[in-house]
């Protein structure tokens, strides 16, 4: 069997360091639980950062991925696959009248909308498109450019030019940045890694209408809050309006790499052939996968599990400020919830590891907590459990 040293010996010779690693390897997981190389088991609060919310090997996802990758892998868009546009229909059933285009990963999808902004504003000269600040977009140059967190754009200048920073939820803000160079709006409608923020109340709505006054497109990143993370199946679902183009990723394959761009019918033709493509968008196994994992959250009543294990832990959690000074509060949406601390979250997220728990952490100073959709009432007993006792070893 191979060991965790072989492994790291390995990294540390052949594989880039991108990340700051924790010097564990998981090599299984079931549902809401991994286990480590030395047989340990830790209840994943993580998820692969908000990805594998059916939980790990969930059996309808595997299966589709097995079955269909014993037919047919890829052949290209050049010719048509029989899941691509069965996925398509599910998720515009799922959303609002469009269409699809179909990537890889977050950050593709977010430079399609950035394209399908730019192409419909490109014939007025309209190019600009206003971001928020904490913003988080993606590692590509114009979804980077597009983020609104400094730090991840340092040593990457000079920024595509094209983007105008405003607060978020601040309405006024966006209507003080709005020229005739302007194209479009994007937004989180709840900003992951800037901070676990929603949307405030009336805020969405305010910018749909500031939107359609001036003739501009409202993007919506639902890269991290979508596909059931806060309780519908789109995070703008919530407070019932709709944009005219929205991305997603993360959560759509379960941990099979998807993204997607979902359309207005209004914006259906903007982007024709040969001014956008994707070599493995949309391939027959990626959708296969992604179908079978909007199926499940159908079928298993993910979504009601959603708001009834968010309600429990929001009241749990918000309790922790009354026992630990450093927790100020809860804030979040559905099951994608940020404790906020006056500290980094560094030190908590160590000693729940060593508790058998993973988290993460958001802006400096959030414990993130993103578990599979699927978590059950007493895996989050336990994780209420497990975070308590980590700030009181903290506090100690």
């Amino acid at each position: 069997m191979v060991t965790l040293q072989e492994i790291s010996a390995l990294y540390e010779k052949y594989v880039m360091e991108t990340y700051a690693r924790a010097n564990m390897m998981f090599v299984r997981g079931e549902g809401t639980r991994l286990y480590d190389a030395d047989g340990r088991e830790y209840l994943d609060f993580a998820a692969g950062i908000a990805v594998c919310s059916l939980g790990h090997c969930h059996p309808a996802v595997t299966a589709a991925i097995r079955e269909q990758a014993g037919k047919l892998v890829h052949t290209s868009n050049l010719y048509l696959n029989e899941w691509q546009p069965r996925l398509a229909q599910k998720l515009v059933n799922h959303g609002f009248d469009g269409v699809c285009f179909f990537c890889n990963s977050g950050a593709e999808a977010n430079e399609a909308l950035i394209k399908l902004a730019r192409k419909n504003g490109s014939e007025k000269g309209r190019y600009e498109i206003i971001v928020m600040n904490d913003s988080f977009h993606g590692r590509t140059l114009a979804t980077l450019a597009a983020t609104g967190r400094s730090k991840y754009r340092v040593g990457f200048q000079p920024d595509m030019p094209g983007f105008k920073f405003v607060d978020y939820n601040d309405v006024e803000a966006i209507r003080a940045a709005i020229t005739d160079k302007t194209a479009a709006v994007m937004l989180e409608p709840v900003q992951g890694e800037g901070g676990i923020i929603p949307a405030a109340p009336g805020y969405l709505k305010a910018v749909r209408e500031l939107c359609d006054e001036h003739g501009i497109m409202l993007l919506y990143d639902e890269v991290q809050c979508g596909i059931g993370r806060t309780g519908t199946f789109f995070a703008w679902q919530n407070a019932g309006v709709a944009p005219d183009a929205l991305s997603m990723a993360k959560a759509l394959g379960n941990g099979y790499p998807i993204g997607a761009m979902m359309a207005s019918q209004k914006y259906a033709h903007v982007l024709t052939p040969g001014t956008h493509a994707s070599t493995f968008g949309g391939t027959p196994l990626a959708c296969a996968a992604a179908c079978a994992v909007i199926d499940a959250i159908d079928q298993e009543n993910v979504l009601e599990n959603v708001k009834a294990r968010s309600a429990y832990l929001v009241e749990k959690l918000s309790a922790l400020s009354a026992k630990y000074p450093c927790v100020k509060g809860v804030r979040g949406q559905g099951l994608m919830l940020g404790i906020i601390l006056d500290q980094p979250a560094g030190a908590i997220l160590s000693i729940l590891r060593e508790n058998g728990m993973i988290a993460l952490s958001a802006g400096e100073n959030i414990l993130r907590l993103v578990p599979p959709l699927t978590i059950t009432q007493e895996d989050c007993e336990k994780a209420v459990a497990l975070i308590d006792a980590a700030f009181a070893k903290l506090n100690a």
